[in-house]
Protein backbone atom coordinates (compact mmCIF):
# COMPACT_ATOMS: atom_id res chain seq x y z
CA UNK A 1 0.00 0.00 0.00
CA UNK A 2 3.12 2.14 0.53
CA UNK A 3 3.52 2.29 -2.88
CA UNK A 4 0.05 3.46 -3.99
CA UNK A 5 -0.47 6.82 -5.49
CA UNK A 6 -1.13 9.74 -2.84
CA UNK A 7 -4.64 11.46 -2.92
CA UNK A 8 -2.90 14.78 -4.72
CA UNK A 9 -1.57 12.26 -7.78
CA UNK A 10 -5.25 10.71 -7.91
CA UNK A 11 -6.97 14.24 -8.09
CA UNK A 12 -4.13 15.35 -10.84
CA UNK A 13 -5.63 12.42 -13.14
CA UNK A 14 -9.06 13.03 -12.87
CA UNK A 15 -8.52 16.76 -12.95
CA UNK A 16 -7.71 16.00 -17.35
CA UNK A 17 -10.15 13.31 -17.86
CA UNK A 18 -13.80 15.60 -17.09
CA UNK A 19 -14.47 15.07 -20.86
CA UNK A 20 -14.01 11.08 -21.21
CA UNK A 21 -16.09 10.53 -17.39
CA UNK A 22 -18.79 12.90 -18.75
CA UNK A 23 -20.32 10.02 -20.58
CA UNK A 24 -20.75 6.96 -19.19
CA UNK A 25 -20.17 4.89 -22.26
CA UNK A 26 -16.42 6.14 -22.25
CA UNK A 27 -16.34 7.41 -18.59
CA UNK A 28 -16.80 3.72 -17.59
CA UNK A 29 -15.67 1.19 -19.85
CA UNK A 30 -13.45 -0.51 -18.08
CA UNK A 31 -16.28 -1.32 -15.88
CA UNK A 32 -18.05 -4.71 -16.20
CA UNK A 33 -21.73 -3.87 -16.69
CA UNK A 34 -21.36 -0.38 -15.73
CA UNK A 35 -24.68 0.45 -16.85
CA UNK A 36 -26.28 -2.42 -15.36
CA UNK A 37 -25.09 -1.84 -12.15
CA UNK A 38 -26.07 2.26 -12.29
CA UNK A 39 -29.63 1.18 -13.55
CA UNK A 40 -29.98 -0.95 -10.04
CA UNK A 41 -28.32 1.45 -7.90
CA UNK A 42 -30.57 4.12 -8.37
CA UNK A 43 -34.15 2.15 -9.32
CA UNK A 44 -33.10 0.28 -5.80
CA UNK A 45 -32.36 3.77 -4.07
CA UNK A 46 -35.87 4.81 -5.76
CA UNK A 47 -37.71 1.45 -4.55
CA UNK A 48 -36.35 2.27 -1.02
CA UNK A 49 -36.54 5.79 -0.88
CA UNK A 50 -39.41 6.97 -3.33
CA UNK A 51 -39.84 10.50 -1.28
CA UNK A 52 -36.39 11.40 -0.90
CA UNK A 53 -35.48 14.74 -0.86
CA UNK A 54 -31.66 14.96 -0.02
CA UNK A 55 -28.89 12.84 -2.29
CA UNK A 56 -24.78 12.75 -1.49
CA UNK A 57 -23.16 11.55 -3.99
CA UNK A 58 -19.43 10.70 -3.34
CA UNK A 59 -16.65 10.59 -5.32
CA UNK A 60 -19.14 12.21 -7.93
CA UNK A 61 -17.09 12.75 -10.78
CA UNK A 62 -19.05 14.45 -13.74
CA UNK A 63 -22.15 13.67 -12.37
CA UNK A 64 -23.63 10.64 -14.30
CA UNK A 65 -24.55 8.96 -11.31
CA UNK A 66 -27.00 11.57 -9.55
CA UNK A 67 -27.75 12.40 -13.18
CA UNK A 68 -29.41 9.48 -13.04
CA UNK A 69 -30.83 9.12 -9.69
CA UNK A 70 -32.50 12.54 -10.69
CA UNK A 71 -34.61 10.96 -13.31
CA UNK A 72 -36.15 8.55 -11.50
CA UNK A 73 -36.43 10.96 -7.79
CA UNK A 74 -36.96 14.88 -9.29
CA UNK A 75 -36.40 17.93 -7.65
CA UNK A 76 -33.77 16.30 -5.27
CA UNK A 77 -31.35 18.54 -3.08
CA UNK A 78 -28.00 17.45 -4.16
CA UNK A 79 -24.47 17.38 -2.53
CA UNK A 80 -21.67 16.35 -4.63
CA UNK A 81 -18.11 15.69 -3.37
CA UNK A 82 -15.06 14.92 -5.71
CA UNK A 83 -11.21 15.43 -5.29
CA UNK A 84 -11.01 17.28 -8.54
CA UNK A 85 -12.73 20.73 -9.25
CA UNK A 86 -12.60 20.56 -12.43
CA UNK A 87 -15.18 17.20 -12.28
CA UNK A 88 -17.20 19.17 -9.87
CA UNK A 89 -17.46 21.99 -11.91
CA UNK A 90 -18.80 19.72 -14.69
CA UNK A 91 -20.88 17.88 -12.33
CA UNK A 92 -22.58 21.49 -11.01
CA UNK A 93 -23.15 22.15 -14.63
CA UNK A 94 -24.63 19.20 -15.50
CA UNK A 95 -27.27 18.78 -12.33
CA UNK A 96 -27.98 22.32 -12.03
CA UNK A 97 -29.56 22.06 -15.39
CA UNK A 98 -32.17 19.41 -14.39
CA UNK A 99 -33.17 20.34 -10.34
CA UNK A 100 -34.47 22.68 -8.96
CA UNK A 101 -33.03 21.57 -5.93
CA UNK A 102 -30.22 22.68 -4.27
CA UNK A 103 -26.89 21.70 -5.90
CA UNK A 104 -24.01 21.99 -3.02
CA UNK A 105 -19.97 21.12 -4.20
CA UNK A 106 -17.45 19.89 -2.31
CA UNK A 107 -13.92 19.40 -2.95
CA UNK A 108 -12.26 17.22 -0.86
CA UNK A 109 -11.70 13.86 0.47
CA UNK A 110 -14.83 12.18 2.13
CA UNK A 111 -12.36 10.85 4.71
CA UNK A 112 -12.15 14.73 5.85
CA UNK A 113 -15.09 16.35 4.81
CA UNK A 114 -17.77 17.35 7.36
CA UNK A 115 -21.34 16.19 6.65
CA UNK A 116 -24.55 16.48 9.03
CA UNK A 117 -25.76 13.36 10.56
CA UNK A 118 -29.01 11.93 9.66
CA UNK A 119 -29.15 14.97 6.57
CA UNK A 120 -29.34 12.07 3.23
CA UNK A 121 -31.71 9.88 2.30
CA UNK A 122 -29.59 8.36 -0.12
CA UNK A 123 -26.11 7.77 -0.26
CA UNK A 124 -24.72 6.81 -4.19
CA UNK A 125 -20.77 5.91 -4.01
CA UNK A 126 -20.07 4.71 -7.74
CA UNK A 127 -16.47 3.64 -8.11
CA UNK A 128 -15.03 5.71 -5.32
CA UNK A 129 -14.44 3.51 -2.27
CA UNK A 130 -11.88 1.52 -3.86
CA UNK A 131 -9.33 4.47 -3.09
CA UNK A 132 -9.51 3.83 1.04
CA UNK A 133 -6.70 1.81 1.70
CA UNK A 134 -6.06 -0.01 5.30
CA UNK A 135 -9.15 -1.56 7.78
CA UNK A 136 -9.21 2.02 9.39
CA UNK A 137 -10.17 3.91 6.55
CA UNK A 138 -12.67 1.98 5.67
CA UNK A 139 -14.14 1.07 8.95
CA UNK A 140 -14.06 5.24 9.35
CA UNK A 141 -15.43 5.61 6.53
CA UNK A 142 -18.52 3.26 6.35
CA UNK A 143 -19.50 4.45 10.09
CA UNK A 144 -19.75 7.96 8.82
CA UNK A 145 -21.87 7.68 5.94
CA UNK A 146 -23.79 5.30 8.57
CA UNK A 147 -23.70 8.55 10.73
CA UNK A 148 -24.72 10.87 7.53
CA UNK A 149 -28.23 8.54 6.81
CA UNK A 150 -31.19 9.74 7.35
CA UNK A 151 -33.03 6.86 9.37
CA UNK A 152 -34.61 4.56 6.47
CA UNK A 153 -31.97 5.91 4.25
CA UNK A 154 -29.61 4.04 2.19
CA UNK A 155 -25.91 3.60 1.08
CA UNK A 156 -25.78 2.35 -2.50
CA UNK A 157 -22.31 1.33 -4.09
CA UNK A 158 -21.26 0.39 -7.25
CA UNK A 159 -17.25 -0.58 -7.32
CA UNK A 160 -13.93 -2.93 -8.03
CA UNK A 161 -13.82 -5.90 -5.50
CA UNK A 162 -11.74 -8.43 -4.52
CA UNK A 163 -12.74 -11.80 -4.12
CA UNK A 164 -11.71 -13.67 -0.04
CA UNK A 165 -9.72 -16.53 -2.16
CA UNK A 166 -6.20 -15.83 -3.87
CA UNK A 167 -6.81 -18.58 -6.28
CA UNK A 168 -9.98 -17.12 -7.19
CA UNK A 169 -9.17 -13.58 -7.35
CA UNK A 170 -6.57 -14.43 -9.73
CA UNK A 171 -8.91 -16.14 -11.90
CA UNK A 172 -10.98 -13.45 -11.92
CA UNK A 173 -7.62 -11.35 -12.99
CA UNK A 174 -7.76 -13.56 -15.76
CA UNK A 175 -10.98 -13.15 -16.69
CA UNK A 176 -10.77 -9.39 -15.96
CA UNK A 177 -7.69 -9.08 -18.46
CA UNK A 178 -9.93 -11.13 -20.96
CA UNK A 179 -12.14 -8.49 -21.00
CA UNK A 180 -9.87 -5.54 -21.21
CA UNK A 181 -8.32 -6.98 -24.34
CA UNK A 182 -11.56 -7.49 -25.94
CA UNK A 183 -12.66 -3.75 -25.13
CA UNK A 184 -9.28 -2.21 -26.34
CA UNK A 185 -6.93 -4.67 -26.86
CA UNK A 186 -3.33 -6.09 -24.82
CA UNK A 187 -2.17 -2.62 -24.26
CA UNK A 188 -5.23 -1.22 -23.26
CA UNK A 189 -5.93 -4.01 -20.86
CA UNK A 190 -2.17 -3.57 -19.39
CA UNK A 191 -2.56 0.04 -18.94
CA UNK A 192 -5.90 -0.71 -16.57
CA UNK A 193 -4.25 -3.25 -14.44
CA UNK A 194 -1.48 -0.85 -13.96
CA UNK A 195 -3.41 1.65 -12.64
CA UNK A 196 -5.50 0.13 -10.38
CA UNK A 197 -2.26 -1.60 -9.16
CA UNK A 198 -0.60 1.95 -8.21
CA UNK A 199 -3.81 3.86 -7.56
CA UNK A 200 -6.55 1.25 -6.38
CA UNK A 201 -6.79 -0.74 -3.11
CA UNK A 202 -10.54 -2.55 -3.65
CA UNK A 203 -11.78 -4.85 -0.80
CA UNK A 204 -13.72 -8.57 -1.34
CA UNK A 205 -17.55 -7.86 -1.35
CA UNK A 206 -17.73 -9.80 1.83
CA UNK A 207 -15.59 -7.85 3.62
CA UNK A 208 -17.71 -4.36 2.51
CA UNK A 209 -20.91 -6.71 3.52
CA UNK A 210 -19.65 -7.62 6.74
CA UNK A 211 -18.83 -4.23 7.66
CA UNK A 212 -22.02 -2.44 6.63
CA UNK A 213 -22.94 -4.94 9.47
CA UNK A 214 -20.90 -4.24 11.83
CA UNK A 215 -21.40 0.06 11.86
CA UNK A 216 -25.02 -0.93 11.86
CA UNK A 217 -27.05 -1.07 8.55
CA UNK A 218 -30.14 -3.37 9.38
CA UNK A 219 -30.54 -4.51 5.89
CA UNK A 220 -27.81 -5.26 3.30
CA UNK A 221 -28.46 -6.19 -0.30
CA UNK A 222 -26.32 -7.20 -3.13
CA UNK A 223 -27.63 -6.29 -6.44
CA UNK A 224 -25.61 -7.64 -9.03
CA UNK A 225 -21.69 -9.09 -9.13
CA UNK A 226 -19.87 -10.22 -12.26
CA UNK A 227 -16.08 -11.06 -12.05
CA UNK A 228 -14.34 -8.31 -10.34
CA UNK A 229 -17.00 -5.62 -10.25
CA UNK A 230 -20.63 -5.18 -7.88
CA UNK A 231 -23.47 -3.52 -7.22
CA UNK A 232 -24.60 -3.50 -3.51
CA UNK A 233 -26.24 -1.05 -0.31
CA UNK A 234 -27.27 -0.78 2.85
CA UNK A 235 -30.59 0.59 4.81
CA UNK A 236 -30.37 1.93 7.84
Amino acid sequence: MNNKLSTKEIQERFDKDVERFSNLETGQVSTIDATISLELITESAKRICPKATDLLDIGCGAGNYTLKMLSKVHGLNCTLIDLSLPMLNRAEERVTSITNGNVTCLQGDIREIDLENGRYDIILAGAVLHHLRDDNDWETVFSKLYRILKKGGCLMISDLITQNSPLIDQYFTEKYTEYLTNVGGAEYAQNVLAYIEKEDTPRPLNFQLDLMKKVGFSEIEILHKNICFAAYGGIK
